[in-house]
């Protein structure tokens, strides 16, 4: 059953009648634009949901690092977090797999072990962990001012936390 509230504490996609594909996303009280790209049909207005994906996942790995070299008082050089989703054959059942692959890239050479331990601390992240361990959706039916109840905003630096403790 679905929560009344004033504000929606979760994401709220809406199509804004632009375009076959454009989605407005409202996030607090921010706006993102969602689209497909132009060779499938889309505008280009923004970032695809597969797109919109990766970005959290690279947001929250860049976010834990830097938090924990915060934490280590390690100065890290400039550094950016890509990732690029894909569907990929499953040697096992035949479906295909979701991959992500995410590459970190540091403006100035790391040592051999710091390396090794912020790719252990990426592997920690939040929204890593979720991805891996799998999830639950659960879809209702309802009138505008209902809103799924979701995470307080302090939850998730609570898990970056969780995830840089040593």
């Amino acid at each position: 059953m679905a929560q009344q509230t004033e504000k929606p504490d979760g994401v709220v996609a809406q199509a804004t009648g632009e375009g076959r594909f454009q989605t407005a996303i409202r996030v607090r009280d921010s706006v993102i634009l969602a689209d497909e790209p132009a060779e499938v049909g889309g505008g280009a207005t923004g970032p695809t949901p597969y797109e919109l994906l990766s970005a959290a996942l690279a947001a929250c790995t860049s976010m834990t690092l830097h938090l924990y070299a915060e934490r280590k008082g390690w100065a890290l050089p400039l550094f950016s977090v890509e990732v690029a989703h894909s569907l990929v054959a499953d040697g096992g059942n035949g479906r295909p797999r979701d991959r992500f692959d995410r590459h970190l890239a540091f403006a100035e050479p790391l040592d051999p072990e710091r390396h090794a331990k912020l790719i252990e601390i990426a592997d920690k992240c939040p929204v890593h962990r979720t991805l891996m361990r799998g999830f639950e959706i659960r879809t209702s039916l309802g009138s505008p001012d209902e809103h799924p109840s979701g995470e307080p905003p302090a939850e998730h630096e609570r898990q970056m936390e969780q995830a840089c403790a040593d």
